[in-house]
């Protein structure tokens, strides 16, 4: 029983320890966080001195992981008509870079992707829009034996159109996804962080 209780104890000791972060993990979690708050200022449209900011500090690396972790998570695809909030993450990270060339022809392709999105995204919301309404009126038809009926059908409002639409969009969402983070990879490469 003696042998249980002291592995029993020295888990039990391994664990307190492990809560017990060091002053230094302590610090460059702070400073970290110093960056993604400065960040999240920046895309709320507070005025931030990135390279003032950088300059500053002779722990910079870790505020600028920070700063480049919080925009580049911020770089998503639109819901809606929304792009704004990734143009600004982008436009910050060029700040961050000095204008670095190789940065600025990156998001202009991230750019392009974010665009088409939008625009695939209408074009297929459509085709399944059509093709629901097509499949509702041939099923009142087969109904009614009649055809048309002069009805206006709006599929949006079916539960099995809303069912379809998500399955299309979640594949359509992984496509883009995936293509979107291999240009997050590449910039945040090119500023030394992992995403």
């Amino acid at each position: 029983m003696a042998e249980i209780k002291s592995t029993l104890e020295k888990v039990m000791e391994r664990a307190a320890s492990m809560g017990r972060a060091s002053q230094e993990e302590i610090q460059t979690e702070e400073r970290m966080k110093a960056g993604m708050r400065m960040a999240a200022d920046y895309l709320q449209g507070k005025e931030v001195d990135f390279s003032g900011i950088l300059e500053a500090t002779g722990v910079s690396a870790l505020v600028k992981k920070g700063l480049v972790q919080v925009l580049l998570r911020n770089i998503t695809l639109p819901r809606d008509d929304e792009k704004q909030r990734a143009e600004k993450a982008m436009q910050g990270l060029l700040e961050l870079a000095k204008g670095s060339g190789d940065l600025e022809s990156v998001f202009r392709e991230m750019k392009g992707i974010l665009e088409h999105y939008q625009q695939h995204k209408k074009e297929i919301h459509q085709q399944v829009e059509d093709a629901f309404r097509q499949q509702m009126e041939q099923a009142l038809a087969q109904q009614t034996g009649q055809k048309g009926l002069g009805m206006k059908m709006d599929p949006r409002t079916h539960p099995k159109f809303q069912e379809e639409w998500s399955k299309v969009k979640s594949d359509l969402d992984g496509q883009y996804n995936q293509v979107l983070q291999q240009h997050k990879e590449l910039v945040a490469q090119s500023f030394s962080v992992t995403l």
